[in-house]
């Protein structure tokens, strides 16, 4: 199995150690390159700076999203690890500073991680011994090494301390590892939830940025859209998702739009019943979606489209 530890400082662990977070932005402040390291599900450990030099908490790799610093304090807000967005971004731009580059609004990168735990600091764990004091941003490791297989033992044993999966024993939002290598790695990673603004990221991305009905790429006025309702059971997971515009997305949860199972749209006639308008929204009656996630696993799924039809849609 391979995981990844990845540097962080220690008031980013400080603040989010006395929270409940359901997943988190270990964000890097350049924005200019992505992170294929570790595969969706995989452990993520915490290590922090000097002087601390140590591994203090553990996350599980959701995906990784280049995002505009706003988008990125929209979907996490606290998560990101302040207080308020004016400190998110004059922490963002001090770490930019050394390039003499100023952007109110920069890009940066998003690496999201669910189910985050801290550990208390009697349970920090030492440094492997290969691990270099010039590295910036992480490293990763795999358990086939003995370096790795110690560490992630050590994990382990902290992880059945904390019991960190039993609030995630009934949720139906999993992340499944690609053919875990061994039954510890299968009876804890399998149980990792994938989170709401996991989910959003990943729906985000999945439709390419853009409005599944109107094709509109505004990244501000896109938002993801349960099919089926979180608040009823509906997973988090990209098949009980679409990208829709602000104002599409209200009218799909109140009932005044929906989907067909071959993905054309319906409009309801109480929009001009009640409201005596909506040519703006008529004219989308009957299309079909514009864009959809290219993955078919990841397209609407028919069972939730049908929930949406019989339980909310009010043609």
């Amino acid at each position: 199995m391979k995981f990844y530890v990845g540097v962080t400082d220690f008031d980013w662990y400080s603040f989010l150690s006395k929270r409940e977070n359901e997943d988190i932005n270990f964000w890097q402040p350049g924005g200019n390159s992505s992170f294929k390291v570790i595969s969706a599900g995989a452990p993520f450990l915490f290590k922090l700076k000097s002087p601390y030099n140590a591994i203090a908490g553990i996350g599980f790799f959701s995906s990784h999203s280049i995002l505009p610093l706003d988008f990125a304090w929209s979907i996490f807000e606290e998560r990101n690890g302040l207080d308020s967005f004016f400190k998110f971004k004059q922490k963002i731009i001090n770490y930019r500073n050394a390039d003499n580059s100023y952007d109110k609004n920069p890009n940066i990168g998003c690496i999201v991680l669910t189910d985050p735990i801290f550990f208390h600091k009697n349970d920090w764990i030492q440094v492997p011994s290969d691990w270099n004091r010039s590295i910036v941003q992480g490293k990763s490791y795999d358990t086939n090494t003995y370096i790795g297989r110690n560490l992630w033992d050590k994990v382990e044993n902290i992880l059945q301390k904390y019991k960190l999966f039993e609030r995630a024993e009934s949720s139906k939002s999993q992340l499944i590892l690609n053919d875990p290598e061994t039954e510890y790695t299968k009876k804890y990673l399998t149980k990792v939830r994938l989170g709401q603004g996991a989910f959003r990221v990943q729906l985000t991305d999945a439709y390419f940025r853009k409005c599944s009905i109107t094709g509109e790429k505004t990244l501000p006025v896109l938002e993801a859209a349960h099919i089926k309702p979180f608040s009823e059971s509906g997973p988090n997971h990209i098949s009980n998702g679409i990208l829709l515009r602000a104002d599409l997305h209200k009218l799909y949860d109140s009932g005044y739009i929906t989907l067909t199972k071959n993905y054309r749209v319906e409009v309801s006639r109480k929009i001009k019943d009640e409201f005596e308008n909506g040519r703006e929204y008529y004219k989308f009656h009957g299309n079909r979606l514009l864009v959809l996630p290219s993955n078919i696993i990841d397209q609407p799924n028919a069972d939730y489209i049908e929930w949406h039809n019989n339980n909310v849609y009010n043609g």
